[in-house]
């Protein structure tokens, strides 16, 4: 039984500064959490990197307070909260975790059992690490926003996906490849990402700095019925509407102010949003259903249908790695996902 010390190593902001100042991110000691009645106290033994992470640094001022960013894990769960029913200690996890609650670029993290799950027994804490913010992204996108039934055959139809080739849209490219009968179209603008995107699932690339319309033309002749839009939502809205079929539905994850959504109506396009932090944020009663997500992601790992998006490990976890993981964030050109291993 791993013996749980009184304080931890952790990774920190205090101020909003730019990624490469050398206090944009600090190590810290901080106190081990205690685990509330739903809550797992996990050793964390790999972690993943996310826009959400260099976007909190970014606009959140912490105010001096040490504040621990990170939402994607993999670990082992050392000690249970009172009304723990999920899981025990010693089982293997993987999650993304609460975005109002401390991150886990930490040895130890306190978590919601609802919102974990089992880890793939198949992949390594690293490659686990890389699955759960952009596995429930995608997820709840496919099937709960575009209203997808995941049976195979019976979700026909055409999907474009917005940079097939990052977090999201790599995971998302793999579901719909492995769940539904969708014909996958992505973007991609460079031939590493283009590759990297059709070993993902995708069967055509399109060039997203190039007009789409005339691309969809030639690579989705009956037009598209789905789009999942990771990033220009704002920008790209008019081209969606004039490649949409009529009825067609677009779930969006990226942060815009304003849309013109006129530009949906003759066709009756329907417009989502998709925030994997909701359940989380706002205390729902089916938060546990990302529980249920997870698990059904670990199956498909273990059964060979959903590889891990892990494309670069950049060491153990501190200041100075995640630093460099944030500023390979910020610059836009990433492929798949970047992870951080051991403390």
């Amino acid at each position: 039984m791993t013996t749980v010390p009184a304080t931890m190593p952790a990774v920190a902001y205090r101020r909003s500064l730019p990624a490469d100042h050398p206090e944009s991110l600090v190590d810290v000691e901080l106190p081990v959490p205690k685990p509330g009645p739903r809550d797992l106290l996990v050793r964390v033994e790999a972690i993943a990197v996310n826009p959400v992470d260099h976007k909190v640094r970014q606009n959140v001022d912490p105010g001096g307070e040490a504040k621990v960013l990170g939402w994607d894990a993999a670990g082992t769960v050392v000690a249970v909260g009172s009304e723990v029913r999920l899981f025990a200690v010693g089982d293997e996890v993987f999650y993304a975790g609460a975005l109002d609650r401390p991150g886990a670029n930490s040895r130890f993290h306190a978590v919601d059992e609802r919102l974990v799950g089992r880890k793939p027994a198949s992949l390594s804490f690293t490659e686990a690490a890389a699955l759960p913010l952009t596995s429930l992204t995608a997820w709840e996108g496919l099937f709960e926003r575009l209203g997808l039934r995941g049976a195979g055959t019976e979700s026909t139809g055409t999907l474009l996906i917005t940079a097939a080739a990052g977090g999201v849209g790599s995971v998302t490219a793999q579901l719909a490849r492995a769940l539904t009968g969708l014909t996958v179209i992505g973007t991609a603008s460079r031939p590493e990402t283009a590759e990297f995107a059709r070993r993902m699932g995708v069967e055509h690339v399109v060039d997203h700095h190039r007009p789409l319309a005339p691309q969809l033309a030639e690579a989705a002749p009956q037009g598209v019925d789905y789009v999942f839009s990771t990033n220009g939502t704002d920008r790209r809205l008019g081209e969606f509407a004039e490649v949409l079929n009529p009825f067609g539905r677009i779930v969006a994850i990226d942060d815009v102010d304003e849309l013109p959504l006129g530009a949906l109506k003759a066709k009756s396009i329907s417009f989502h949003w998709e925030f994997m932090f909701t359940r989380s944020m706002y205390g729902t009663s089916d938060r546990q259903a990302q529980h249920r997500i997870l698990t059904r992601i670990a199956r498909l790992a273990d059964a060979g249908a959903l590889v891990s998006t892990a494309t670069r490990d950049l060491g153990p976890v501190s200041a100075a790695t995640l630093r460099r993981a944030h500023r390979s964030q910020e610059s836009g050109g990433t492929i798949g996902k970047t992870t951080l291993t051991g403390f």
